[in-house]
This record gives C-alpha cells, structure tokens and sequence, in this order.
C-alpha cells in the first residue's frame, strides 16, 4: 500500500486577526502542488483559537479549494464531547476523507473516559474518525491498549501520534498490525522514515508547511523503494526541524518561518508568543542555510 502525507495546515490571519481564506487557500495550492494531503485545524492551524462557526467556514473553503486532488482530514478535538460531537457532524455533512479528533484537553480524563468519548463520537458520523495523541498539549495520553480497543470499533480508521516518543509510535504500529484497517500516522518530523519503514500509513507533518517539496520526496522516494533518496530528503528534514525547533515552540516557529517567507500567513492569534528581531534573524538565517530565503 502505498504511504501518504498530509501537511496540518497553517490557518492564515488578517492584521486585525480575522482569517484570511484566500490566503488559506493559497496554502492550499502550494501543498496540493506538492502532492500533499491535508490536515485541517489542527495544531498548527491555531485550532484551540477558532470559533466553532470560523473551524465550518475554514473546512468548508478547503474542502472547495481542494476539489478532491487531494484528500482533507480536519480536526474536531475540543474538550467537552458533546461540541465535538457537534463539530464532526458538520464536517460530515461537508464532506471530508476523514475527522480527526484531539484528546480532550483541561479535562483530565481516565482511559476508559477517553473510550467513551472517541467510541461517542464515532457513532454519530459515518466519516472515518482518526484519533490524535499529543499529550504534551493536552495532559491526556492513549494508551497503547486504550487505541487497542478503540481500534475494534468499525467507524474508528486509526491514530495520529504526535507524542514525540518512538517507543510509543512502535506501540501503535503493533496494534495496526493486529487490527486491519486501523492506519497509524507518524507526527514526529525526524520519524517520518523510520515510522514508513515500520508499518506506519504515513505522516501528519507540521513542519511540511515550510518544506512541502521535501516532505513529498521522503513519500514518494519510500514508494518507489529509493531508500537512498528518502534517507537524503529525511536528513535535510531532520538537520531543518534541529536547527528551527532549538529556538522555541514549533507550532509558533513554523508559522514565522512561513511568515518570513510569504507574510499573506499573517501572525497567529493572541496570546500567542509575539515574535522579535532577534529571532526572526535568526530564523531567517535558518532559511537561508536551507534555500528558503
């Protein structure tokens, strides 16, 4: 079967903090250019930032710009079930490949809390619901077991793990190979080809933003079986994400990396850290040293 990436897709910004769409599909383009699918307010698209009715308009205007080149898989994580529950059946009715859905965050919740709510929520839309662990931002983590379990249900089509943790990535491909039809996708940028290589569907990547072009080399080499030009474009992936990530918050750094490339990104939403010249300088440098500016 051949791997896939999806980029989580940076949310674009006015000055004033409104989205701006046209930007954001702009984005869009460049990544279907590329060749990469899309991940849809997720964490790198600000998504704990946005209202519920801006995540419907946001999804809807991707959903169009796409037009089915490429496949669209949007966020309905938000603590509670019941507005989760709510926000994937919107994006039910507008059609995308799949609904992602976050950890609850604030609320802490037991394993067999985090059953219920992903086991609720899949029942109320026919979509395929992928679930998504980043338990640094969220407090909750899914347990190898618990995504077991969860992965038994017919509506649940597997995880996103953004943990950070190879052993715990390792852990999720285990339970893909034991249950067919649950696909794992690697978050970690530096384990883009080591998770192919060990079973992985393919990746959800933040970093893609800045380095689409890369990012789809890794895929497509893996899928003619160019170990050698995998390994080459993982490596430039890997030295990027050591170099921009040793400055601060990704998810931030992304997005001003982005911004310095093309400012039509905007900045993100208050109270995001605010950015400085300082770093910009040297995030510019970065870019530079990678053939981005």
């Amino acid at each position: 079967m051949s791997k896939s990436a999806y980029v989580a897709l940076v949310t674009c910004f006015n000055e004033d903090e409104t989205i701006n769409y046209e930007a954001t599909r702009a984005q869009v383009r460049r990544q279907i250019a590329a060749g990469n699918n899309i991940l849809c307010a997720g964490t790198n698209g600000d998504f704990s930032a946005l209202t519920f009715e801006e995540k419907v308009r946001l999804t809807e205007e991707v959903v169009d710009e796409v037009a089915g080149k490429v496949k669209v898989i949007v966020n309905a994580g938000m603590p509670a079930t019941f507005e989760t529950v709510k926000l994937s059946r919107e994006f039910d009715r507008i059609g995308v490949d799949g609904i992602a859905v976050i950890t609850p965050f604030f609320i802490a919740c037991t394993q067999e809390g985090l059953i219920r709510h992903f086991s609720t929520v899949a029942d109320a839309v026919n979509t395929p619901i992928y679930l998504y662990d980043i338990p640094a931002r969220t407090q909750n983590h899914i347990e190898p077991e618990t995504a077991r379990k969860l992965a038994a249900h017919g509506n649940i089509a597997g995880i996103k793990d953004s943990g950070g943790a190879q052993e715990t990535l390792a852990a999720y491909m285990a339970v893909g190979r034991e249950m067919p039809g649950f696909d794992v996708y690697s978050g970690p940028d530096h384990l883009v080809l080591w998770s192919l290589e060990n079973g992985a569907a393919g990746c959800i990547s933040g970093l893609g933003n800045v380095l689409p072009d890369v990012l789809a080399n890794i895929i497509n080499a893996f899928n003619k079986g160019d170990r050698e030009e995998a390994l080459r474009n993982q490596e430039i992936y890997t030295n990027f994400r050591t170099d921009l990530y040793a400055l601060g918050f990704p998810p931030a750094l992304v997005k001003r990396s982005l911004f310095l490339m093309d400012s039509s990104v905007g900045a993100s939403r208050q109270p995001a850290l605010l950015p400085n010249a300082e770093q910009d300088a040297k995030v510019l440098e970065i870019l530079k040293k990678y053939g981005r500016a």
